[in-house]
C-alpha cells in the first residue's frame, strides 16, 4: 500500500467515524482502520463519497498509507484500551510520527504516555475535543496539547476541521506541553456540569416557585437565549422542554427518570482541584448533584422529611420572579467560569505549561458545549490583562455581578423559602461573598487546629509561625 494519507484514524464508532468524515470533507486523504473490519466497511460504503478514504485492514497496511511525518489519530475507550493501541502502533512508527489521542483521557495518563513515546522519538498529543458527535462531523473545539513541534505538523490539519467563532478564528490552538490539552477539556467539562446544573435549577425555581409549566419555560429560556444568555446549552434546553412525549402525550422532562448519569470528567476536575487547593465550589457542587439524584433508595426513604408549606406565586410575581432568576443564573454562570480558569491557571503554573488563558476562551466560542456569547468578553479580559487574577476582579464582569447580587440573593432565600434546592446558586453566591470578605471564620479555624494538634497559626500583626500551649499556661511560643 502506498503513502498517500494525510492522516490516519483507528477506532471508528461515532465520534471517529464522524472526524475521519471531517477530514476528509475538508479535502485530507484519510486512512481508515478498525480492530474489526466491518465497521471500515461499512464507513466507506456509507461515506465514500464525501472524500478520499483509503480503507487498511491491519495495524501494518494502516501505518504504511500514511505519509510522513505520520499522523494517527486513536478514537477508542480511555484507560487500558488507548494503552494497548498504542502498544500496538508505536513499534510501526519512526522518529517524528505523531500519535494522536482524541478521547478523554485522564491528563496525568496523557503525560505518562508522552514521557514515554518521546524518550521514543515520537511525539504524543493529548486532543481534547468538544461538541459531541455532531461537532466532531461539523467543527468540533479543539484543545491540542504536546510539543510545539507536533503541533506544527498537526496544526494545519486542525484548524481546517474545527469550528470557526463568528469572526472566523479556528477554535483550536497548541495549549500547551504533555497534558494541557487534556486537561483544559476536563476543566470545560467541568465547567458543563456547574452550567448544566445552573440552568436545571433555574427550571426548577420557575416551574416550583413560579408554578410554569415546561412548555412556558421553554419560552422563558428562548427569550434568554437572545441576550446575555446566548449560548449552546440554553438554546437546546428551550427545545428539550418544548418537546412533548409521542408516547403519552406528556412534557418530555415528565417522563424522563431524575436521575441524572456522569462520565467521570467532572468528578476528576474536583479530584484534580482538591489536589491543586483551588476552590471550584460551583462544579463539586454539579457533581454531588448528580451523585445524589442517583441514590433512589435513600431519596425514597427521605421522602417523608418535613419540608415548608408555600404557594406558588401569582401571575405577576412569577413575571417578576423570573426575572430574578435570569440574574442570578447569569451571576452564578461567571463564578462557575471565574471557578474553571482559576483552576486552568493553577493547572498551567503547577505543571509549566504556560496556557494562554484569552486563547482558551477564544477556542470555546464556537463548536464545545459550553460555547457562549460572553465567551467573547472573557477572552477580552484575559487579554487586555493576562495577569488577571479572577474574572471577578474585571471590572465589567463585577460591574454585572455586583448589579445582579440583589436578585441573586433573593432567589436564593425564595429557593429556601420554599424548600428548593438550590446548591449551585448557593455556593456560587457563597464564593462571590467568601472572596469580598474582609474576615473569613478561617482565623477560628486556625485556632481550633493549633488547639486540638497543635498545627500552629500566623499572626496578623508579626511574621512567624506560632502556637498557644492550650493545655498549660496559655502563652504562645513562636515554632520558627
Amino acid at each position: 500500500m502506498s503513502a498517500s494519507a494525510d492522516i490516519g484514524v483507528t477506532g471508528l464508532a461515532v465520534m471517529g467515524s464522524n472526524l475521519a468524515r471531517n477530514f476528509a470533507r475538508h479535502g485530507f486523504t484519510v486512512a481508515l482502520h478498525n480492530r474489526t473490519t466491518a465497521k471500515t466497511d461499512a464507513l466507506v460504503e456509507e461515506h465514500g463519497d464525501e472524500g478520499n478514504f483509503i480503507a487498511a485492514r491491519t495495524a501494518e497496511e494502516f501505518v504504511a498509507a500514511l505519509e510522513r511525518p505520520r499522523r494517527l489519530v486513536i478514537m477508542v475507550k480511555a484507560g487500558e484500551a488507548t494503552d494497548a493501541v498504542i502498544q500496538e502502533f508505536a513499534p510501526l512508527l519512526e522518529s517524528g510520527d505523531v500519535i494522536i489521542d482524541g478521547g478523554n483521557a485522564h491528563f496525568a495518563d496523557t503525560r505518562r504516555r508522552e514521557k514515554e513515546l518521546r524518550e521514543r522519538g515520537i511525539h504524543f498529543v493529548g486532543v481534547g475535543i468538544s461538541g459531541g458527535e455532531e461537532g466532531a462531523l461539523n467543527g468540533p473545539s479543539i484543545m491540542p496539547g504536546g510539543s510545539a513541534e507536533s503541533y506544527e505538523s498537526l496544526g494545519p490539519l486542525l484548524e481546517r476541521i474545527a469550528a470557526k467563532a463568528k469572526d472566523g478564528t479556528p477554535c483550536t490552538t497548541h495549549i500547551g506541553p504533555d497534558g494541557a490539552g487534556h486537561f483544559v477539556k476536563m476543566v470545560h467539562n467541568g465547567i458543563e456540569y456547574a452550567d448544566m446544573q445552573l440552568i436545571a435549577e433555574a427550571y426548577h425555581l420557575l416551574r416550583e416557585v413560579a408554578g410554569y409549566s415546561p412548555a412556558q419555560i421553554a419560552e422563558i429560556f428562548t427569550t434568554w437565549n437572545t441576550g446575555r444568555l446566548d449560548s449552546y446549552l440554553i438554546e437546546i434546553t428551550a427545545q428539550v422542554l418544548a418537546h412533548t412525549d409521542a408516547a403519552t402525550g406528556k412534557p418530555f422532562v415528565d417522563v424522563v427518570a431524575d436521575q441524572a448519569e456522569q462520565k467521570g470528567t467532572g468528578r476528576w476536575t474536583v479530584q484534580i482541584a482538591l489536589d491543586l487547593g483551588v476552590p471550584v465550589s460551583g462544579i463539586a457542587e454539579a457533581v454531588f448533584a448528580r451523585s445524589l439524584s442517583g441514590h433512589g433508595g435513600l431519596r425514597a426513604a427521605s421522602r417523608d422529611l418535613p419540608g415548608p408549606s408555600v404557594a406558588t406565586l401569582g401571575e405577576a410575581e412569577a413575571a417578576a420572579f423570573a426575572d430574578r432568576v435570569e440574574q442570578a443564573l447569569y451571576a452564578s454562570k461567571i463564578v462557575s467560569y471565574t471557578q474553571g480558569f482559576h483552576q486552568i491557571q493553577a493547572g498551567s503554573e503547577t505543571y509549566d505549561w504556560d496556557i494562554d488563558l484569552g486563547a482558551v476562551a477564544s477556542i470555546w466560542r464556537g463548536g464545545c458545549i459550553i460555547r457562549a456569547a460572553f465567551l467573547d468578553r472573557i477572552r477580552s479580559a484575559y487579554d487586555s490583562r493576562p495577569d488577571l487574577p479572577s474574572l471577578l476582579s474585571d471590572k465589567q464582569f463585577s460591574d454585572e455581578i455586583g448589579a445582579a447580587q440583589d436578585d441573586w440573593r433573593s432567589v436564593v432565600a425564595t429557593a429556601v423559602e420554599h424548600g428548593v434546592p438550590t446548591p449551585g446558586f448557593s455556593a456560587a453566591l457563597a464564593y462571590y461573598d467568601a472572596l469580598r470578605a474582609e474576615r473569613l471564620p478561617a482565623a477560628l479555624t486556625q485556632g481550633q487546629r493549633d488547639y486540638f494538634g497543635a498545627h500552629t497559626y500566623r499572626r496578623t500583626d508579626r511574621e512567624g509561625s506560632f502556637h498557644t500551649l492550650w493545655g498549660g499556661d496559655r502563652s504562645e511560643v513562636s515554632t520558627d
